[in-house]
């Protein structure tokens, strides 16, 4: 496929980035309970630049014997136990997740999904745990891949922390709206794309040929 019909596939190498984002009850993604999960699907236009497109979000209920740390909840402002939230399983939360990712991978022509988290580590920890409490057999996202924002920021801006990554980008980011896994998620989607385009942008991809 040549670069007048760029493709994500071709991209990054068959692989479909997604953009996750968790709220959690600790950092420990094997005991600690999965709050919140979001997504932000990527999509490319006709010149080659991403863009956020479709968004996805979920309130989850803690998982039997799931431990949840007062200070992750004073740092959240989330409170589990109230109904207003909403809040599904685990399971049906990454179901609602991971169907949508599935369509996107084949849409794209994509061998897989990669995930992309600000410190990614964390979300892939807490996804992977929560698939596995959920025997989810048809995980659509590489097992230990990811594009880590923290790093990417570091590297282009000189910032790893997520407002100072935004602010640095021209990206508009609200403390207020902070630490929702959605709006964490959709700011973070909007950092890798203006990373990625700027680095086409500048002349770095595609790359030249190989001598």
């Amino acid at each position: 496929m040549s670069d007048k019909h760029p493709s994500l596939a071709l991209r990054f190498r068959g692989f479909l980035p997604v953009v996750i984002d968790v709220e959690t009850g600790g950092f420990n993604a094997q005991t600690d309970a999965l709050l919140e999960i979001a997504a932000v699907l990527i999509d490319m236009d006709a010149q080659g630049n991403l863009r956020p497109s479709t968004r996805i979000q979920f309130h989850v209920d803690p998982f039997p014997g799931a431990n949840i740390e007062q200070a992750a909840l004073d740092f959240t402002g989330i409170d589990p136990d109230n109904p207003l939230r909403g809040a599904v399983s685990e399971e049906t939360a990454l179901k609602g997740v991971f169907d949508p990712v599935r369509k996107a991978v084949k849409q794209h022509g994509c061998n897989r999904a990669v995930l992309v988290g600000h410190n990614s580590f964390f979300d892939q920890g807490f996804l992977n745990a929560a698939s596995d409490r959920s025997d989810i057999k048809r995980n659509p996202f590489h097992p230990f891949s990811s594009f880590d924002t923290a790093a990417l920021a570091g590297l282009v801006y000189g910032q790893t922390v997520l407002a100072k990554a935004c602010e640095a980008a021209g990206i508009r980011f609200s403390q207020r709206e902070a630490h929702s896994a959605l709006y964490d998620a959709t700011r973070t989607a909007e950092l890798f794309c203006t990373i990625v385009n700027r680095f086409k942008h500048l002349g770095g991809w595609p790359p030249p040929p190989a001598r």
